[in-house]
């Protein structure tokens, strides 16, 4: 219920401040100088091509809403991202994202009048699947996909939420909708989640891949939530091996190839920066007075702080001016550093 609540109160708040908020924003440059196009329902993305004025639109529209194919579109809300599938009777909705059901139904009302006959689960995390209730209440009857790892994670949780109808047995990894393959890969690191994958929608040149990749921004806060960096580079590796011409990453831009170039480029320089980090930032920093202390746990907090301190400042000239750098990157960089000095 707590969770439920925060969540509820910060839709409002973004609700009732989005217009002074978007009064004089000046969006942040793009990281892959990216050709940006105006949102449409009608006219399909070329690859590589970016919707325009995303953040400004996160916090003055009720939802954006673009065509990718002739059936895939691509659906975000206050930063939140998916995509759903229009077959000959009836719609594939991935994820249903929190707080965001209505918006999702009145983007599917806006190119069909068919319903939505299938819900498919990316992962078990509450922020990408917690509306489901709401989607199966007013879609009597919908499917509920989920992979079997999905599943028993939900089981061994014992998750509040809606229980898939259908489960995708790990020796299949596929699921048909009305002649759409969806293909599971399973990511082999568990970095972000313990049931996380990648979902390619055949023959459409869409995967949908959520809280890996933030497309036009460096990398989310903590990785995206990433339990440590260990494994977190697997998962762009084995996204840029899939077949596909447009990424959707859960949150951010419509993604392109030049994304995975730019991250990797990105993870080079951070690792680097804070390898520098490492070996100019002494043991004891970040602490004032040691005589007061009473505990040793001071000394790893405020020396790992000050490594990212010490990495975002090395990364600033070269990044600074991208989208939520100065949030996102000494917690990444503490990340990294564990990693470095941990692993060595």
């Amino acid at each position: 219920m707590y969770r439920i609540t925060l969540t509820s109160a910060l839709a409002l708040g973004l609700a009732l401040g989005t217009p002074a908020m978007a009064q004089g924003v000046k969006e942040s440059p793009s990281t892959v100088d990216a050709t940006y196009v105006a949102e449409s329902v009608t006219e399909a993305l070329a690859p590589g091509e970016k919707i325009e004025n995303l953040y400004t639109k996160n916090v003055t529209q009720d939802y954006i809403l673009q065509r990718l194919s002739d059936r895939v579109y691509f659906f975000q809300s206050q930063f939140y991202g998916t995509v759903f599938y229009v077959g000959d009777t009836g719609v594939l909705m991935f994820d249903a994202l929190e707080g965001r059901a209505a918006a999702l139904e009145a983007a599917v009302d806006e190119v069909t009048d068919l319903p939505i006959t299938a819900i498919l689960y990316s992962h078990d995390h509450a922020d990408h699947i917690a509306d489901a209730a709401a989607l199966i209440e007013a879609n009597p009857g919908v499917r509920v996909i989920a992979t079997e790892a999905t599943a028993e994670l939900m089981d061994r949780l014992g998750s509040h939420l809606p229980r898939p109808t259908e489960v995708i047995p790990a020796d299949a990894n596929s699921v048909d909708f009305e002649g759409l393959t969806v293909r599971v890969v399973p990511f082999s690191a568990d970095a972000h989640a313990h049931d996380h994958a990648a979902y390619v929608l055949e023959g459409t040149g869409v995967v949908h891949a959520p809280d890996v990749i933030n497309p036009d921004q460096p990398p989310f806060w903590s990785f995206a939530g990433a339990e440590g960096y260990l494994g977190y580079r697997d998962l762009i590796d084995q996204i840029d091996a899939l077949d596909w011409d447009y990424l959707s990453g859960g949150h951010g831009n419509v993604g392109a190839r030049a994304d995975i170039a730019f991250y990797r480029q990105f993870l080079n320089d951070l690792e680097a920066a804070v390898g520098e980090a490492l070996g100019n930032v002494p043991w004891g920093a970040g602490i004032d007075d040691p005589a007061r202390l009473n505990a040793h746990t001071a000394y790893l907090s405020n020396w790992i702080a000050e490594v990212g301190t010490y990495a975002t400042d090395k990364l600033r000239p070269e990044y600074g001016d991208y989208y939520g750098f100065e949030y996102a990157t000494p917690k990444n960089a503490e990340l990294v550093g564990m990693y470095l000095f941990s692993y060595r």
